[in-house]
């Protein structure tokens, strides 16, 4: 299985991974001709993706749905609910191939199996993922509110994970965001803290590797997650960092 984070934070997120033949797409929150050419890059063609997943409704993920099904041919696997608020919020325009689903069933794509859990996100039926191919299992997990039930046993089960580390908790309460904002961010329907996220990848007894996500611009930096999660887990588990602006390597299980 490979993953490549085509780009990730509030600034729009779009997540690659391909195995046993089969290419998704994970969310649209970049332009369909950043996404392609980003792609191009690691020699990947947008137009022989199979699918394109989203997780919920926030414009960072979805706003471009429409566009990569309608230049590129992409059948949208979306919830009922994030499907309708995207319409209404983001004018992602006509979709003429979509496939529902709700948030914790399985998706199967080409004999693939996509594991869909709730997210308690500030979102409308958002979900995380799990796939699942020749014995090993990737995480998607981001804009996941707080660390929720079973989560802990989630991680336990994956061989890598793209996890959201979202911000440092003093960088956020000493800056500059209005206090609603603070709230919202520390809140139960939030986004998990650099050490919130180490703490969880302590039950990652198979986790070859961990991809942080969806750094903040303004309560983060790469490093000072790195540094976190160091603290936390210390040297043994590999730890990639997902840009605000660029596509990662390759990264294989």
């Amino acid at each position: 299985m490979k993953m490549i984070s085509l780009q990730s934070g509030s600034n729009g997120n779009c997540l690659y991974v391909e195995t046993n033949g089969t290419r998704l797409l994970f969310d649209a929150g970049i332009s369909a001709s950043l996404a392609a050419g980003r792609l191009a890059s690691h020699g990947r063609d947008i137009k022989e993706v199979d699918a394109l997943i989203i997780s919920h409704d926030h414009g960072d993920h979805v706003r471009h749905a429409g566009v990569y099904h309608r230049k590129f041919g992409l059948p949208v696997y979306i919830t009922p609910g994030t499907f309708n608020r995207a319409l209404s919020r983001h004018s992602i325009g006509k979709v003429s191939n979509i496939m529902h689903f709700s948030a914790g069933e399985e998706i199967k794509i080409n004999g693939l199996s996509i594991q869909t859990i709730p997210s308690p996100h500030d979102c409308l039926e958002g979900s995380i993922f799990v796939i699942s191919s020749n014995g090993k299992r990737l995480g998607i997990i981001t804009d996941i509110g707080h660390v929720f039930t079973d989560l802990h046993s989630i991680i336990s089960s994956l061989d890598a994970v793209f996890i959201e580390s979202n911000y440092d908790t003093e960088m956020l309460t000493q800056g500059s965001y209005p206090d609603h904002l603070k709230k919202r961010i520390l809140g139960p329907e939030g986004h998990l803290s650099n050490r919130e996220s180490a703490e969880l990848l302590l039950a990652g007894v198979r986790l070859k590797w961990a991809c942080l996500a969806h750094i903040s611009n303004n309560n983060n930096s790469p490093s000072t997650a790195l540094r976190t999660h160091r603290e936390v887990l210390g040297n043994d588990l590999t730890l990639h960092i997902a840009s605000r602006k660029g596509t990662s390597e390759i990264l294989v299980i």
